[in-house]
């Protein structure tokens, strides 16, 4: 009888904390389960107790990679700017075009939202994330705007992605500059 072989996978934990993501986006927390991660990521059933504690370690690590891959783009764009009026049209890009606040991206937010909300532990997830976007607003504004700033993005975001008559660019871009002064 042949000797059973390991298959060498070395991208494995980390396709499954993206199908994680994939099974989030479309089955939302509640519907998350070990059983679906492991298809979605073609990997075995014992694939997911052999990398992850529990369900909790991989939901965190999850909205984990979100928050950093967001915060990165977030980050990015900031960085792009020359100066204060450059700042603002990146704080309007973020809030009215789909880079960060794509359908996907926003609906996994709301997940996170929900699940930090009933476990406290996932809350450091969403503070690191909100310190990332904040520390690169304090780049071209002072910290009261910034923290404002993050929060008019966040809020702005979430409305207009079920609004069916969202502010329009110029209105927003109004809006950023009251903020933002």
């Amino acid at each position: 009888m042949p000797s059973s072989q390991r298959r060498y996978d070395p991208d494995r934990r980390a396709r499954i904390v993206q199908a994680t993501l994939d099974v989030i986006a479309e089955h939302g927390v509640a519907g998350t389960t070990h059983r679906r991660v492991a298809a979605a990521a073609d990997v075995p059933l014992g694939s997911m107790t052999y990398h992850f504690t529990g369900l909790v370690e991989l939901l965190t690590e999850a909205f984990t990679l979100l928050a950093d891959t967001v915060s990165a783009r977030f980050t990015e764009r900031l960085a792009e700017a020359a100066d204060r009026h450059e700042a603002c049209e990146a704080v309007v890009d973020l809030i009215v075009d789909d880079s960060w606040a794509s359908p996907r991206t926003m609906l996994l937010s709301y997940e996170l939202y929900a699940f930090a909300a009933r476990n406290p532990p996932l809350r450091r997830v969403m503070q690191d994330w909100m310190e990332k976007s904040r520390a690169a607003l304090r780049q071209h504004f002072p910290a009261d705007a910034a923290k404002a700033l993050d929060a008019l993005i966040e809020g702005l975001s979430i409305h207009r992605s079920v609004d069916p008559e969202p502010m329009d660019r110029a209105r927003v871009r109004a809006l950023v500059e009251r903020v933002a002064s």
